[in-house]
């Protein structure tokens, strides 16, 4: 799978977005380490604070099925129907990828790609807390 091909299918799975507060939809595909891709969209809701991004969508259904190790997760962003302004995950998904996810984790953008170490270089764990 190609970060190409990864990013495409982070903009189909755009288009099942619940974002009628915002109208910014999001989508999120993730490449696990078996080639399983999972997919997620952002959920939004009236008490905003219960709103789930894309990227946790995508990360929690691979979880609650068993999956633990990813490659790579691309996300696709747009108020409209052009995806192709970057759309940077936000820390409270970032700091939800670091905790599943190895640092070496590729994060797909419109405009290329980073690891998770780049985007989150300080990351908040259990060894934070000792």
């Amino acid at each position: 799978m190609t970060n190409t091909e990864l990013f495409d299918a982070a903009v189909r799975a755009a288009a099942y977005s619940r974002s009628k507060y915002s109208h910014f939809r999001v989508g999120a595909a993730l490449l696990a380490a078996d080639g399983r891709i999972f997919t997620g969209c952002n959920i939004e809701n009236a008490s905003y604070s219960l709103t789930v991004c894309a990227e946790r969508t995508a990360i929690f259904k691979a979880l609650s099925e068993g999956v633990s190790e990813f490659r790579a997760i691309a996300i696709a962003g747009s108020s409209d129907s052009d995806f192709s302004k970057p759309c940077v995950p936000c820390g409270a998904c970032l700091q939800v990828l670091s905790e599943y996810c190895r640092g070496d984790l590729i994060i797909v953008l419109s405009n290329g790609f980073f690891r998770l170490d780049d985007l989150l270089p300080m990351r908040f764990s259990d060894s934070s807390m000792r």
